[in-house]
């Protein structure tokens, strides 16, 4: 039995005991490794730095999701970008009222793994006939696409290798041509009491495109070093501020189950630490 050393951090990290090697391959963009965990169950990691579990994956894909899905009043077209285990896919084919769902993730390899060794991340849901499953570079598509989106999900790897242009002030750009008037987007973007300067950057893109941007938290186990932010910009300054009770009768009309997401949980997720407020400037 060995263990697995999550590479991110200089001097800060987290270990795993591998119980079984279940699958190693270097695919064209990336270094991709799963093994099984007694606690997390199977773990993906992707040039040194974990990905998703089975035990906590629903934390992460409910409020990347849920949040800006229940926070627009009529969503019907999604774009995601990345996504590759199909976790965000699963949450937004939820949604009965989303007609079309757009999929752009650069790596073919990991959906076919996935679809392999976590099936219940994406839970069949790459059947589902409102998807459109996109092989290529998430900038290339947002760029080049005259298609327009109501949410845009960008569900990357940290800043580094192949994901690193997702972070960039021209794909944010991009992200905002792409979506319709009184859109949204989220993208995940790290832990910010270990990846603070992302979040200044992030915010500092965003403050100039969007009438709304802000960030908001979610806690998920295996993304060590506390809350998580996640980024928003809205073309509609009112989406942010939708009250637990509208939040409530949408998420009730839905029909949709969670095992994180409730109403309460979204309404307060908008409130962040102090130290963060000052580093975009909000303070």
């Amino acid at each position: 039995m060995s263990d697995y050393l999550e590479t991110l951090y200089d001097g800060y990290g987290q270990r795993f005991t591998v119980e079984r090697l279940l699958h190693e391959v270097r695919t064209e963009h990336q270094h991709l490794v799963i093994f099984q965990n007694a606690v997390l169950g199977k773990v993906m990691a992707l040039d040194g730095v974990i990905q998703t579990t089975e035990a906590d994956e629903f934390i992460y894909h409910e409020m990347l999701t849920h949040v800006p899905l229940l926070a627009h009043p009529a969503p019907k077209r999604v774009l995601i970008i990345g996504g590759g285990d199909g976790g965000i896919l699963r949450e937004v084919a939820k949604h009965q009222r989303v007609e079309h769902i757009t999929m752009v993730e650069i790596d073919g390899s990991v959906v076919e793994m996935c679809k392999q060794f976590f099936p219940g991340h994406s839970a069949g849901a790459f059947e589902d006939p409102r998807l459109n499953l996109v092989i290529d570079d998430g900038m290339n598509f947002v760029a080049n696409t005259h298609e327009r989106y109501d949410v845009i999900i960008s569900d990357s790897t940290d800043p580094i290798g192949p994901a690193e242009v997702l972070f960039s002030e021209n794909f944010y750009q991009a992200c905002h041509r792409c979506l319709n008037d009184g859109g949204v987007m989220v993208a995940q973007n790290g832990t910010p009491f270990l990846q603070l300067d992302e979040v200044k950057t992030t915010a500092s893109r965003m403050a100039g495109l969007f009438a709304d941007w802000h960030f908001y938290l979610s806690a998920v186990p295996t993304y060590i070093g506390g809350v998580m932010t996640l980024a928003w910009g809205s073309k509609d300054t009112t989406l942010r501020r939708q009250n637990a009770e509208t939040l409530a009768q949408r998420y009730s009309d839905t029909g949709i189950q969670t095992r994180y997401y409730t109403p309460e949980l979204h309404a307060a997720a908008f409130a962040l630490p102090r130290y963060v407020l000052e580093a975009i400037g909000k303070a």
